[in-house]
Protein backbone atom coordinates (compact mmCIF):
# COMPACT_ATOMS: atom_id res chain seq x y z
CA UNK A 1 0.00 0.00 0.00
CA UNK A 2 1.23 3.54 -1.02
CA UNK A 3 -0.52 5.22 1.77
CA UNK A 4 1.50 7.88 3.96
CA UNK A 5 0.05 9.08 7.27
CA UNK A 6 2.07 11.57 9.57
CA UNK A 7 1.11 13.14 12.60
CA UNK A 8 2.54 17.18 13.00
CA UNK A 9 1.74 19.52 15.49
CA UNK A 10 0.63 22.84 14.27
CA UNK A 11 -0.71 25.80 15.62
CA UNK A 12 -4.09 26.75 14.29
CA UNK A 13 -5.78 29.95 14.32
CA UNK A 14 -9.48 29.67 12.92
CA UNK A 15 -12.10 32.69 12.93
CA UNK A 16 -15.11 30.46 14.52
CA UNK A 17 -16.47 31.75 17.84
CA UNK A 18 -18.01 27.87 17.85
CA UNK A 19 -16.61 26.74 21.56
CA UNK A 20 -15.94 23.46 19.00
CA UNK A 21 -13.02 25.73 17.46
CA UNK A 22 -9.53 25.18 18.00
CA UNK A 23 -7.89 26.63 21.33
CA UNK A 24 -4.19 28.53 21.54
CA UNK A 25 -1.08 26.16 21.82
CA UNK A 26 0.01 23.01 19.50
CA UNK A 27 -1.90 20.41 17.98
CA UNK A 28 -1.46 17.02 16.00
CA UNK A 29 -2.91 17.25 12.76
CA UNK A 30 -2.97 14.87 10.01
CA UNK A 31 -1.20 14.51 6.57
CA UNK A 32 -2.31 11.79 4.07
CA UNK A 33 -1.16 10.90 1.16
CA UNK A 34 -2.21 8.35 -1.22
CA UNK A 35 -0.05 7.12 -4.03
CA UNK A 36 -2.75 4.95 -5.99
CA UNK A 37 -5.97 7.22 -5.30
CA UNK A 38 -5.38 10.45 -5.38
CA UNK A 39 -1.27 11.18 -6.49
CA UNK A 40 -0.88 14.51 -7.01
CA UNK A 41 -2.94 15.66 -4.21
CA UNK A 42 -1.97 15.48 -0.29
CA UNK A 43 -5.05 15.96 2.75
CA UNK A 44 -4.71 17.58 5.78
CA UNK A 45 -7.09 16.84 8.36
CA UNK A 46 -7.74 19.02 11.48
CA UNK A 47 -8.67 18.30 15.05
CA UNK A 48 -11.68 19.66 16.75
CA UNK A 49 -15.20 17.96 17.06
CA UNK A 50 -16.14 18.94 13.99
CA UNK A 51 -12.95 17.04 11.87
CA UNK A 52 -12.26 19.12 8.82
CA UNK A 53 -10.30 18.07 5.48
CA UNK A 54 -8.26 19.97 2.78
CA UNK A 55 -7.11 18.73 0.30
CA UNK A 56 -4.79 20.77 -1.54
CA UNK A 57 -1.99 19.65 -4.78
CA UNK A 58 0.88 18.35 -3.59
CA UNK A 59 2.96 20.68 -5.56
CA UNK A 60 0.87 23.87 -4.06
CA UNK A 61 2.38 22.98 -0.63
CA UNK A 62 5.94 21.98 -1.89
CA UNK A 63 6.14 25.72 -3.53
CA UNK A 64 4.75 27.62 -0.72
CA UNK A 65 7.81 26.28 1.12
CA UNK A 66 9.75 28.98 -0.82
CA UNK A 67 7.90 31.72 -2.04
CA UNK A 68 4.15 31.94 -0.99
CA UNK A 69 1.29 30.62 -3.39
CA UNK A 70 -2.33 30.10 -3.58
CA UNK A 71 -5.01 27.79 -5.42
CA UNK A 72 -8.59 28.71 -4.62
CA UNK A 73 -9.53 28.43 -1.19
CA UNK A 74 -5.82 27.63 0.39
CA UNK A 75 -3.01 29.50 0.33
CA UNK A 76 0.53 28.39 1.62
CA UNK A 77 3.70 31.02 2.65
CA UNK A 78 6.89 30.44 4.45
CA UNK A 79 6.95 32.45 7.65
CA UNK A 80 10.48 32.68 8.47
CA UNK A 81 13.01 29.97 8.05
CA UNK A 82 11.39 27.34 10.09
CA UNK A 83 7.69 27.81 10.00
CA UNK A 84 5.29 27.22 6.69
CA UNK A 85 1.38 28.86 7.07
CA UNK A 86 -1.27 26.82 5.49
CA UNK A 87 -4.65 28.87 4.97
CA UNK A 88 -7.92 27.18 4.64
CA UNK A 89 -10.88 29.25 2.76
CA UNK A 90 -14.55 27.82 3.44
CA UNK A 91 -17.77 29.38 3.17
CA UNK A 92 -18.34 28.42 7.35
CA UNK A 93 -14.70 29.16 8.76
CA UNK A 94 -11.20 30.57 7.42
CA UNK A 95 -8.19 28.38 9.48
CA UNK A 96 -4.80 29.48 9.26
CA UNK A 97 -2.21 26.20 10.39
CA UNK A 98 1.22 27.07 11.35
CA UNK A 99 3.65 24.34 10.89
CA UNK A 100 7.21 23.35 11.25
CA UNK A 101 8.69 23.40 7.95
CA UNK A 102 10.78 20.44 8.62
CA UNK A 103 7.92 18.18 9.20
CA UNK A 104 6.26 19.65 6.25
CA UNK A 105 9.21 18.67 4.11
CA UNK A 106 9.62 15.44 5.76
CA UNK A 107 6.18 14.10 4.72
CA UNK A 108 5.94 15.26 1.31
CA UNK A 109 9.72 13.04 1.26
CA UNK A 110 7.59 10.15 1.96
CA UNK A 111 5.16 10.63 -0.33
CA UNK A 112 7.36 11.12 -3.39
CA UNK A 113 8.60 7.78 -2.17
CA UNK A 114 5.09 6.71 -1.91
CA UNK A 115 4.98 7.90 -5.17
CA UNK A 116 8.09 6.42 -6.82
CA UNK A 117 7.08 2.54 -5.09
CA UNK A 118 3.24 2.96 -6.80
CA UNK A 119 4.58 3.44 -10.45
CA UNK A 120 4.46 0.40 -12.12
CA UNK A 121 7.50 -1.61 -13.66
CA UNK A 122 8.86 -1.44 -17.05
CA UNK A 123 9.05 -4.61 -18.58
Amino acid sequence: MNVVEQYARAQIVTDADAPQAVGRGAVSVMLYYDAERDPRTVRVRLPGLAHREWALPRELLERGLRTPVGSGDVQVWPCGRVQTVVEFHSAQVVSVVEFETKALTRFLRRTYAAAAAAEPVPH
